[in-house]
């Protein structure tokens, strides 16, 4: 008899394997009919059912013998009922069978609604299924038999898996929260979450544009180690991201006393510097901890350190860009940029060796061969191809290139995962768009693998991965363009300027050759503007005031042109001052009340205003303005350019740095010279004499009207054909250099 049932179970479980589930549940309800008492046939039975879709029956076949079983055998029948019911489950994992799985565990969950275990598959089958919303966590109980923890046979190893899973497909629910935080009592290591946490903030607070969830992700896992310099690396940056400057700084604080290495008291020094600047009016504070910054670079220069990894390598450029917001002395900063980009080099390519040895092996093969007459690969790299200064400026070009010469790549660093318009407008100008991450070797790889001819970067040292891409050198061609002053990477082969913006006697302290376009560096062919909603009777501003404006973040915020500003204010009459620009509130209005007060300029002649969240009635809202007051020394970029094209006449002053020198070639290349200050003394008397004389507003703005139809600034066409015959002649001096 025993052997007759192994026999015939044997063909059952063969016809379940070939998924013939009619043939084998009738085997097992002829069982049933031969042995009535033998519960496994319907156990068996009810799955067979179940499989084939029959899920009332399938429950009643369970149900029979557990009904009329006495009270103390249900938990035995039970038990065995669910054993057979996960050995099912897991047969079929090894299928990948998701769907029946699914199903087969829903009905585990309905005999035993506490397996935690089970529940949590069941999260992780809906995520593979997509099907998963969030609202599941709660209902299906998760939530609260993780918080009550008692008595929980868990699995440990399926809570990051879970976490992962939940926070990639509903990091918004808030659910997906309370998850992470009743999960963390369960991991006794705190490196078991610590990677998929910080990934999962990563992306939040970078890709997904929501920073303020990105740092309570990384405050709750402070609660399992509370001096992770890494997470409060990354803590300090989505604090300050989401506004909450004085958490952000006190956190970069916090991480800069924890960081015993060199390059890591760099890095966190820079983030205390990011959140003191960022928030604006810190400004003794920024002096002396830029002192210290500078101090640092300096040493670990000298050192001469030995290669680093390439997380705390990527950490090494981004430091030095607060310097020129503080000072215009670009000898010595570029000093200082060109050794730690050297430096940043030499340890990428350590990393990276085989990767950065066939770069180089292919631009000496291409060498060898005159290819003249070709159609020229052009590749842009930024993570700024988005509604972004970069992105609203760099449009004109790709709206204007020559398809026929020229075929372009763009290759999105952080492709953002938002609804934009500007950054699928710029997915489909590229004749191939990659939307990739923030993996710069994969990004290098890709760029290679497309054989690009020439590669533009336009993010310079603003962008950590783009500077190891560009470091990697994957074209034969490299060039910095728009995005900010260069980075000194000695790959980097030109950087684009015009005559105003870098004079020649700069080419000296720059490692990159300056390769100046005949007239401007950057052309659009117009801005968006929307409707104002700014209205001086609202602002209690008098019709016939005269109105300053400065709208710049809070790291352009320096007292001594503040000071000029204020003086300016002071000696005209009837005037008011207009301040804008992402900052701290109240930090921003003590430092302007404070020079006010210095100046004898009386609080109720400043006016703060509000950020607007579209760009087109920021610049419909210029209009309020007669007259627009530049930052030094780092001057306005988009923002110049936005109040030109509004036809407000702008004082800026003019000094060595490229950022000091933006707005001079703007207002040059528009044909503007009214304005520009070449010293201190001019700024003031700049300002003053547009205040007071309406006549002199009146005519630079008809020239700025009339500017739009003949000058260069106002010529996307024109700024493209001069970048084109820069990029034919770069190839043509690139092929004859062999």
């Amino acid at each position: 008899m025993i052997t007759e049932r192994i026999s015939w179970q044997q063909q059952a479980h063969q016809y379940l394997v070939k998924a013939e589930y009619n043939k084998a549940a009738n085997l097992y309800e002829e069982a049933i009919v031969a042995e009535p008492n033998i519960l496994s046939h319907y156990w068996n039975l009810g799955l067979l059912l179940l499989l084939q879709g029959q899920e009332t029956e399938a429950q009643m076949t369970w149900m029979l013998p557990i009904a009329e079983a006495e009270e103390k055998q249900i938990q035995i029948l039970t038990t065995d009922l669910l054993k057979v019911l996960e050995t099912e489950a897991e047969r079929r994992e090894t299928l990948a069978e998701y769907s029946l799985i699914w199903l087969i565990r829903q009905h585990i969950r309905e005999i035993n609604p506490d397996d935690i275990n089970n529940l949590l598959k069941i999260i992780l089958l809906s995520v593979e299924l997509e099907k998963f919303e969030g609202i599941e966590l709660s209902e299906c109980g998760v939530l609260k038999l993780l918080r009550v923890k008692q008595n929980l046979d868990l699995n440990i190893e399926l809570l990051p898996q879970v976490l992962q899973a939940v926070l990639n497909t509903v990091p918004f629910h808030p659910a997906s929260l309370e998850l992470v935080e009743v999960c963390l009592p369960y991991f006794s290591n705190p490196e078991d979450c610590f990677s998929v946490l910080l990934l999962a903030a990563m992306k939040i607070g970078h890709t997904l544009k929501q920073p303020a969830l990105a740092a309570r992700i990384l405050e709750l896992y402070l609660h399992l180690d509370a001096h992770n310099v890494e997470i409060l690396r990354h803590l300090a940056t989505f604090h300050q991201d989401s506004n909450n400057y004085s958490q952000g700084i006190e956190t970069a604080k916090l991480c800069y006393s924890l960081s015993p290495e060199l390059p890591d008291k760099i890095f966190a020094l820079h983030l205390v510097l990011r959140g003191l600047m960022m928030a604006g009016g810190y400004w003794e504070k920024v002096c002396s901890y830029c002192l210290e910054l500078e101090s640092l670079l300096q040493e670990y220069i000298q050192a001469q350190p030995l290669p680093l990894d390439e997380v705390r390598t990527l950490r090494l450029l981004t430091p030095s860009f607060a310097i020129p917001h503080i000072k215009d002395c670009p000898v010595d900063f570029r000093t200082i940029q060109n050794q730690m980009s050297k430096i940043f080099q030499k340890n990428i390519r350590a990393i990276a060796q085989e990767q950065a040895k066939r770069y180089s092996q292919r631009i000496i093969d291409n060498k060898r061969l005159v290819i003249s007459a070709k159609t020229l690969k052009i590749g842009y790299l930024s993570h700024a191809f988005r509604q972004h200064s970069v992105g609203w400026l760099a449009r004109w070009i790709f709206q204007h290139h020559d398809r026929k010469k020229f075929k372009i790549y763009n290759y999105f660093a952080n492709y953002q995962l938002v609804d934009d318009w500007l950054q699928e407008w710029y997915v489909n100008q590229a004749s191939q768009a990659h939307k990739l991450g923030m993996n710069g070797l994969e990004i290098a790889e890709k760029i290679y693998q497309d054989e690009i001819d020439i590669l533009v970067d336009l993010d310079s040292i603003t962008l950590d991965i783009s500077c190891e891409v560009m470091a990697l050198k994957p074209a034969p061609i490299q060039v910095t363009w728009l995005g900010w002053d260069v980075s000194g990477i000695p790959a980097i082969d030109y950087f684009i300027a015009d005559p105003y913006v870098l004079p020649n006697s700069v080419q000296d302290y720059y490692t990159e050759k300056i390769w100046r376009l005949p007239q401007t560096y950057i052309a659009v062919d117009g801005f968006e503007v929307g409707v104002p909603t700014l209205r001086r009777e609202e602002l209690n501003i008098p019709a016939d005031a005269v109105v300053y404006l400065s709208a710049q973040r809070g790291y352009k915020r320096h007292p001594e042109t503040t000071r000029w500003q204020m003086k300016i204010i002071k000696e005209v009459p009837n005037s008011y001052f207009l301040i804008k620009g992402s900052s701290e509130e109240e930090a921003i209005k003590r430092f302007f009340y404070k020079i006010a007060e210095e100046e004898e300029v009386e609080r109720s002649r400043l006016c703060f205003l509000p950020n607007v969240p579209l760009e087109s009635v920021h610049r419909a809202n210029l209009g309020i303005a007669d007259v627009v007051l530049d930052t030094y020394p780092y001057n306005g970029a988009t923002t110049t350019l936005e109040t030109l094209w509004m036809g407000i006449p702008l004082v800026t002053r003019v000094g060595q740095q490229f950022a000091a020198r933006n707005s001079y070639t703007m207002m040059m290349n528009a044909g503007i010279t009214e304005g520009i200050a070449w010293t201190n003394e001019e700024y003031v008397e700049w300002g003053i004499r547009l205040g007071k004389d309406a006549t002199l507003r009146q005519q630079i703005a008809g020239k700025l009207r009339q500017s739009r139809a003949t000058a260069p600034l106002w010529n996307g066409k024109q700024f493209t054909r001069e970048m084109e015959k820069a990029y034919e002649q770069m190839w043509q001096r690139y092929l004859t250099t062999r």
